[in-house]
């Protein structure tokens, strides 16, 4: 999954449900959609919140 020029390798086979990551980036907008992009073609639910972790913004994306 390629967001905002980064490459990002993400197991989503081993994304458990009820687990979360914390995504970094700048253009949540985009992003949200490639992750949904993604998620959707793998059929895998998720819940994604725009959040400031440690003064970094991005998503937080759970698996439902």
């Amino acid at each position: 999954m390629r967001i905002q020029g980064i490459s990002y390798n993400i197991n989503w086979r081993n994304f458990k449900v009820g687990s979360s990551f914390f995504l970094p980036c700048l253009d949540d907008s985009s992003a949200k959609k490639e992750v949904l992009r993604t998620t959707k073609r793998l059929k895998i639910k998720v819940f994604i919140k725009v959040v400031v972790e440690e003064g970094v913004k991005g998503l937080r994306i759970w698996r439902i």
